[in-house]
Protein backbone atom coordinates (compact mmCIF):
# COMPACT_ATOMS: atom_id res chain seq x y z
CA UNK A 1 0.00 0.00 0.00
CA UNK A 2 0.96 3.61 -0.54
CA UNK A 3 1.14 6.61 1.77
CA UNK A 4 0.39 9.77 -0.23
CA UNK A 5 0.41 13.37 0.86
CA UNK A 6 -0.35 16.90 -0.28
CA UNK A 7 2.08 19.10 1.66
CA UNK A 8 1.28 22.80 1.68
CA UNK A 9 2.39 25.84 3.60
CA UNK A 10 -0.92 25.92 5.48
CA UNK A 11 -2.09 22.31 5.71
CA UNK A 12 -0.86 18.78 5.14
CA UNK A 13 -3.25 16.10 3.90
CA UNK A 14 -2.27 12.42 4.12
CA UNK A 15 -3.96 9.25 2.93
CA UNK A 16 -3.32 5.54 2.45
CA UNK A 17 -4.14 4.16 -0.98
CA UNK A 18 -4.18 0.71 -2.60
CA UNK A 19 -3.71 -0.40 -6.20
CA UNK A 20 -7.14 -2.06 -6.08
CA UNK A 21 -9.12 1.05 -5.07
CA UNK A 22 -6.97 3.63 -6.87
CA UNK A 23 -6.13 7.27 -6.27
CA UNK A 24 -9.62 8.53 -5.45
CA UNK A 25 -10.50 6.11 -2.64
CA UNK A 26 -8.32 6.51 0.45
CA UNK A 27 -8.41 3.67 2.98
CA UNK A 28 -7.64 6.26 5.67
CA UNK A 29 -7.02 9.99 5.54
CA UNK A 30 -6.29 12.96 7.78
CA UNK A 31 -5.50 16.66 7.54
CA UNK A 32 -3.37 18.70 9.93
CA UNK A 33 -2.04 22.24 10.25
CA UNK A 34 1.49 22.07 8.83
CA UNK A 35 3.07 24.63 11.15
CA UNK A 36 2.10 22.57 14.21
CA UNK A 37 4.81 20.04 13.32
CA UNK A 38 8.56 20.22 12.95
CA UNK A 39 8.79 17.89 9.95
CA UNK A 40 6.86 15.79 7.47
CA UNK A 41 8.34 12.65 9.03
CA UNK A 42 6.68 13.42 12.37
CA UNK A 43 3.28 13.90 10.71
CA UNK A 44 3.62 10.67 8.72
CA UNK A 45 4.66 8.64 11.77
CA UNK A 46 1.75 9.96 13.83
CA UNK A 47 -0.74 9.32 11.02
CA UNK A 48 0.44 5.76 10.32
CA UNK A 49 0.46 4.94 14.04
CA UNK A 50 -3.17 6.08 14.34
CA UNK A 51 -4.36 4.15 11.27
CA UNK A 52 -2.47 0.95 12.06
CA UNK A 53 -2.03 0.40 8.32
CA UNK A 54 1.20 -0.94 6.86
CA UNK A 55 2.55 0.85 3.79
CA UNK A 56 5.63 0.00 1.75
CA UNK A 57 5.94 3.14 -0.41
CA UNK A 58 5.15 6.85 -0.20
CA UNK A 59 4.55 9.73 -2.60
CA UNK A 60 4.36 13.40 -1.56
CA UNK A 61 3.48 16.54 -3.47
CA UNK A 62 5.26 19.42 -1.72
CA UNK A 63 4.96 23.21 -2.01
CA UNK A 64 8.42 24.05 -3.32
CA UNK A 65 10.95 23.17 -6.00
CA UNK A 66 12.21 19.58 -5.94
CA UNK A 67 15.81 19.01 -7.01
CA UNK A 68 17.38 15.53 -6.93
CA UNK A 69 14.63 14.22 -4.64
CA UNK A 70 15.06 17.02 -2.11
CA UNK A 71 12.85 20.03 -1.41
CA UNK A 72 12.77 23.07 0.84
CA UNK A 73 9.12 23.80 1.57
CA UNK A 74 8.42 27.36 0.40
CA UNK A 75 6.40 28.63 3.38
CA UNK A 76 7.68 26.23 6.08
CA UNK A 77 11.09 25.62 7.70
CA UNK A 78 11.10 22.01 6.46
CA UNK A 79 13.52 20.05 4.31
CA UNK A 80 11.98 16.98 2.67
CA UNK A 81 14.45 14.43 1.32
CA UNK A 82 13.09 11.24 -0.22
CA UNK A 83 16.11 9.09 0.63
CA UNK A 84 16.17 10.06 4.31
CA UNK A 85 12.38 9.72 4.56
CA UNK A 86 12.51 6.20 3.13
CA UNK A 87 15.07 5.29 5.78
CA UNK A 88 13.20 7.06 8.61
CA UNK A 89 9.84 5.49 7.73
CA UNK A 90 11.34 2.11 6.74
CA UNK A 91 9.84 2.14 3.24
CA UNK A 92 10.94 0.59 -0.04
CA UNK A 93 10.75 3.93 -1.85
CA UNK A 94 9.64 7.52 -1.34
CA UNK A 95 8.89 9.91 -4.18
CA UNK A 96 8.86 13.68 -3.67
CA UNK A 97 7.42 15.87 -6.40
CA UNK A 98 6.40 19.48 -6.65
CA UNK A 99 2.82 20.05 -5.51
CA UNK A 100 1.79 21.39 -8.91
CA UNK A 101 3.37 18.39 -10.60
CA UNK A 102 1.24 16.26 -8.27
CA UNK A 103 -1.91 18.20 -9.18
CA UNK A 104 -1.04 17.83 -12.86
CA UNK A 105 -0.76 14.06 -12.39
CA UNK A 106 -4.38 14.03 -11.21
CA UNK A 107 -5.76 15.52 -14.43
CA UNK A 108 -5.77 12.38 -16.64
CA UNK A 109 -7.85 10.58 -14.00
CA UNK A 110 -10.34 13.36 -13.22
CA UNK A 111 -13.98 12.41 -12.86
CA UNK A 112 -16.88 14.67 -14.02
CA UNK A 113 -17.63 15.70 -10.44
CA UNK A 114 -14.04 16.84 -9.88
CA UNK A 115 -14.28 19.90 -12.15
CA UNK A 116 -16.34 23.04 -12.72
CA UNK A 117 -16.14 24.19 -16.34
CA UNK A 118 -15.65 27.92 -16.88
CA UNK A 119 -15.30 27.67 -20.66
CA UNK A 120 -15.92 24.48 -22.65
CA UNK A 121 -13.81 25.62 -25.60
CA UNK A 122 -12.70 23.15 -28.24
CA UNK A 123 -9.77 21.12 -26.85
CA UNK A 124 -7.20 19.55 -29.12
CA UNK A 125 -6.61 15.87 -28.43
CA UNK A 126 -3.23 14.96 -26.92
CA UNK A 127 -2.22 18.63 -26.84
CA UNK A 128 -0.37 20.31 -23.98
CA UNK A 129 -2.31 21.17 -20.83
CA UNK A 130 -1.61 24.08 -18.45
CA UNK A 131 -2.18 24.00 -14.68
CA UNK A 132 -2.66 27.24 -12.73
CA UNK A 133 -3.13 27.00 -8.97
CA UNK A 134 -3.61 29.98 -6.64
CA UNK A 135 -3.47 28.60 -3.11
CA UNK A 136 -1.37 29.87 -0.23
CA UNK A 137 1.14 30.72 -2.98
CA UNK A 138 0.81 30.56 -6.74
CA UNK A 139 1.79 27.36 -8.51
CA UNK A 140 2.05 26.61 -12.20
CA UNK A 141 2.73 23.40 -14.12
CA UNK A 142 1.95 21.74 -17.44
CA UNK A 143 1.50 18.34 -19.08
CA UNK A 144 2.81 17.04 -22.40
CA UNK A 145 1.77 13.93 -24.33
CA UNK A 146 4.70 11.49 -24.48
CA UNK A 147 4.85 7.76 -25.28
CA UNK A 148 1.10 7.29 -25.19
CA UNK A 149 0.36 9.14 -21.94
CA UNK A 150 0.48 12.54 -20.29
CA UNK A 151 3.65 13.48 -18.41
CA UNK A 152 3.59 16.26 -15.81
CA UNK A 153 6.23 18.98 -15.52
CA UNK A 154 6.70 21.37 -12.62
CA UNK A 155 7.70 25.03 -12.74
CA UNK A 156 8.09 28.06 -10.49
CA UNK A 157 6.19 30.35 -12.84
CA UNK A 158 4.23 31.90 -9.99
CA UNK A 159 7.39 33.81 -9.06
CA UNK A 160 7.72 35.43 -12.50
CA UNK A 161 7.54 39.25 -12.70
CA UNK A 162 4.05 40.71 -12.37
CA UNK A 163 3.08 42.57 -15.56
CA UNK A 164 0.12 44.98 -15.11
CA UNK A 165 -2.46 45.24 -17.88
CA UNK A 166 -4.45 48.36 -16.93
CA UNK A 167 -4.05 51.67 -15.10
CA UNK A 168 -5.12 50.31 -11.70
CA UNK A 169 -2.67 47.43 -11.97
CA UNK A 170 0.12 49.85 -12.92
CA UNK A 171 -0.58 51.81 -9.73
CA UNK A 172 -0.71 48.52 -7.81
CA UNK A 173 2.75 47.59 -9.09
CA UNK A 174 4.09 51.03 -8.15
CA UNK A 175 2.63 50.58 -4.66
CA UNK A 176 4.13 47.12 -4.22
CA UNK A 177 7.56 48.29 -5.38
CA UNK A 178 7.65 50.32 -2.18
CA UNK A 179 7.26 47.08 -0.19
CA UNK A 180 9.16 44.45 -2.18
CA UNK A 181 12.36 44.40 -4.20
CA UNK A 182 10.75 41.93 -6.60
CA UNK A 183 7.00 41.82 -7.31
CA UNK A 184 5.79 38.48 -8.64
CA UNK A 185 2.39 37.15 -9.65
CA UNK A 186 2.29 35.34 -6.31
CA UNK A 187 2.29 38.78 -4.63
CA UNK A 188 -0.99 39.70 -6.32
CA UNK A 189 -3.07 36.57 -6.99
CA UNK A 190 -2.62 34.03 -4.20
CA UNK A 191 -3.55 33.58 -0.57
CA UNK A 192 -0.55 35.63 0.52
CA UNK A 193 -1.18 38.16 -2.24
CA UNK A 194 -4.83 39.11 -1.76
CA UNK A 195 -4.14 41.18 1.40
CA UNK A 196 -1.48 43.13 -0.54
CA UNK A 197 -4.10 44.11 -3.12
CA UNK A 198 -6.62 44.97 -0.38
CA UNK A 199 -4.07 47.21 1.36
CA UNK A 200 -3.45 48.98 -1.96
CA UNK A 201 -7.14 49.83 -2.31
CA UNK A 202 -7.24 50.92 1.34
CA UNK A 203 -4.06 53.00 1.46
CA UNK A 204 -3.51 54.30 -2.08
CA UNK A 205 -6.86 54.20 -3.84
CA UNK A 206 -8.80 55.15 -0.67
CA UNK A 207 -11.68 52.89 -1.74
CA UNK A 208 -14.62 53.22 0.62
CA UNK A 209 -15.60 50.61 3.18
CA UNK A 210 -17.75 50.69 6.31
CA UNK A 211 -15.72 50.96 9.54
CA UNK A 212 -17.10 47.71 10.93
CA UNK A 213 -15.92 45.74 7.87
CA UNK A 214 -12.49 47.42 8.02
CA UNK A 215 -12.19 46.39 11.66
CA UNK A 216 -13.44 42.86 10.97
CA UNK A 217 -10.81 42.32 8.28
CA UNK A 218 -8.05 43.93 10.36
CA UNK A 219 -8.81 41.57 13.26
CA UNK A 220 -9.31 38.43 11.17
CA UNK A 221 -6.93 35.54 11.72
CA UNK A 222 -7.11 34.86 7.97
CA UNK A 223 -7.44 38.17 6.14
CA UNK A 224 -7.61 36.50 2.74
CA UNK A 225 -10.68 34.50 3.71
CA UNK A 226 -12.33 37.54 5.32
CA UNK A 227 -11.70 39.70 2.23
CA UNK A 228 -13.17 37.10 -0.13
CA UNK A 229 -16.21 36.61 2.09
CA UNK A 230 -16.87 40.35 2.31
CA UNK A 231 -16.44 40.75 -1.46
CA UNK A 232 -18.79 37.94 -2.39
CA UNK A 233 -21.49 38.49 0.25
CA UNK A 234 -24.55 39.36 -1.89
CA UNK A 235 -26.37 40.96 1.03
CA UNK A 236 -23.51 43.01 2.47
CA UNK A 237 -20.74 43.43 -0.10
CA UNK A 238 -17.78 45.69 0.66
CA UNK A 239 -16.76 48.05 -2.20
CA UNK A 240 -13.08 47.81 -1.17
CA UNK A 241 -13.14 44.01 -0.98
CA UNK A 242 -15.10 43.80 -4.22
CA UNK A 243 -12.49 45.97 -5.95
CA UNK A 244 -9.77 43.74 -4.51
CA UNK A 245 -11.35 40.53 -5.78
CA UNK A 246 -12.17 42.06 -9.18
CA UNK A 247 -8.53 43.06 -9.65
CA UNK A 248 -7.19 39.73 -8.38
CA UNK A 249 -9.49 37.79 -10.71
CA UNK A 250 -8.41 39.94 -13.65
CA UNK A 251 -4.74 39.28 -12.85
CA UNK A 252 -5.46 35.57 -12.46
CA UNK A 253 -7.08 35.52 -15.90
CA UNK A 254 -4.16 37.36 -17.48
CA UNK A 255 -1.51 35.08 -15.99
CA UNK A 256 -3.48 31.88 -16.67
CA UNK A 257 -3.65 33.06 -20.29
CA UNK A 258 0.08 33.83 -20.26
CA UNK A 259 0.78 30.29 -19.10
CA UNK A 260 -1.47 28.84 -21.82
CA UNK A 261 0.49 30.81 -24.42
CA UNK A 262 3.90 29.84 -23.05
CA UNK A 263 3.21 26.08 -23.05
CA UNK A 264 0.71 26.17 -25.95
CA UNK A 265 -1.88 24.65 -23.63
CA UNK A 266 -4.57 24.14 -26.25
CA UNK A 267 -5.55 20.89 -24.54
CA UNK A 268 -7.00 22.98 -21.72
CA UNK A 269 -6.20 25.11 -18.71
CA UNK A 270 -6.98 23.64 -15.31
CA UNK A 271 -7.26 25.86 -12.24
CA UNK A 272 -6.74 24.44 -8.76
CA UNK A 273 -6.00 25.67 -5.24
CA UNK A 274 -8.09 26.81 -2.30
CA UNK A 275 -8.17 30.47 -3.35
CA UNK A 276 -9.47 29.58 -6.82
CA UNK A 277 -12.18 27.36 -5.32
CA UNK A 278 -13.31 30.10 -2.90
CA UNK A 279 -13.38 32.62 -5.77
CA UNK A 280 -15.56 30.44 -8.01
CA UNK A 281 -18.50 32.92 -8.15
CA UNK A 282 -16.09 35.67 -9.24
CA UNK A 283 -14.37 33.38 -11.75
CA UNK A 284 -17.77 32.77 -13.38
CA UNK A 285 -18.21 36.51 -13.92
CA UNK A 286 -17.02 37.90 -17.28
CA UNK A 287 -13.82 39.57 -15.98
CA UNK A 288 -11.75 36.39 -15.64
CA UNK A 289 -12.28 35.03 -19.15
CA UNK A 290 -12.04 38.51 -20.67
CA UNK A 291 -8.57 38.87 -19.16
CA UNK A 292 -7.66 35.30 -20.10
CA UNK A 293 -8.53 35.92 -23.75
CA UNK A 294 -7.12 39.44 -24.06
CA UNK A 295 -4.03 38.35 -26.00
CA UNK A 296 -4.03 40.47 -29.15
CA UNK A 297 -3.56 38.41 -32.29
CA UNK A 298 -4.06 35.20 -30.31
CA UNK A 299 -7.42 36.21 -28.81
CA UNK A 300 -9.36 33.90 -31.13
CA UNK A 301 -7.17 30.91 -30.21
CA UNK A 302 -7.72 31.68 -26.52
CA UNK A 303 -11.49 31.37 -26.93
CA UNK A 304 -10.98 27.76 -28.08
CA UNK A 305 -8.95 26.75 -25.00
CA UNK A 306 -11.12 24.99 -22.41
CA UNK A 307 -10.87 26.35 -18.87
CA UNK A 308 -11.82 24.19 -15.88
CA UNK A 309 -11.61 24.58 -12.11
CA UNK A 310 -10.65 21.43 -10.20
CA UNK A 311 -12.77 21.23 -7.06
CA UNK A 312 -11.88 17.84 -5.58
CA UNK A 313 -8.88 16.78 -3.49
CA UNK A 314 -6.67 16.77 -6.55
CA UNK A 315 -3.34 17.39 -4.78
CA UNK A 316 -3.39 14.16 -2.82
CA UNK A 317 -5.12 12.29 -5.67
CA UNK A 318 -2.30 13.30 -8.00
CA UNK A 319 0.41 12.30 -5.53
CA UNK A 320 -1.36 8.97 -5.08
CA UNK A 321 -1.75 8.44 -8.84
CA UNK A 322 1.96 9.09 -9.34
CA UNK A 323 2.97 6.81 -6.47
CA UNK A 324 0.70 3.95 -7.58
CA UNK A 325 2.00 4.26 -11.13
CA UNK A 326 5.59 4.05 -9.90
CA UNK A 327 4.73 1.05 -7.75
CA UNK A 328 3.26 -0.80 -10.74
CA UNK A 329 6.33 0.07 -12.82
CA UNK A 330 8.62 -1.28 -10.08
CA UNK A 331 6.65 -4.54 -9.93
CA UNK A 332 6.77 -4.92 -13.72
CA UNK A 333 10.53 -4.32 -13.71
CA UNK A 334 11.00 -6.94 -10.99
CA UNK A 335 9.25 -9.53 -13.15
CA UNK A 336 11.54 -9.02 -16.11
CA UNK A 337 14.10 -11.81 -16.61
CA UNK A 338 17.60 -10.89 -15.56
CA UNK A 339 20.32 -10.96 -18.18
CA UNK A 340 23.79 -12.16 -17.31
Amino acid sequence: MLLAGDIGGTKTALGVFSEEKGAHAALAEAEVHSADYGSLESIAKEFLAKTGLKVDRASFGVAGPVLAGRAKITNLPWIVDQASMAKELNLEAVHVLNDLEAIANAIPGLRPGDIETLSAGAPMERANIAVFAPGTGLGEAFLTWEDGEYRAHSSEGGHADFAPTDAIQIRLLEHLYQLFEHVSYEHVCSGVGIPHVYDFFRDREKTEERPEITERIAMAGDRTKAIIQAALDPADSSPRCAATVDTVVSIMGSEAGNLALKVLGVGGVYLAGGVAVHLLPALKAPRFLQSFRHKGRFAEMMTRIPVHLMTGKVGIAGAAAYGLKRALAAKAAARLPRTS
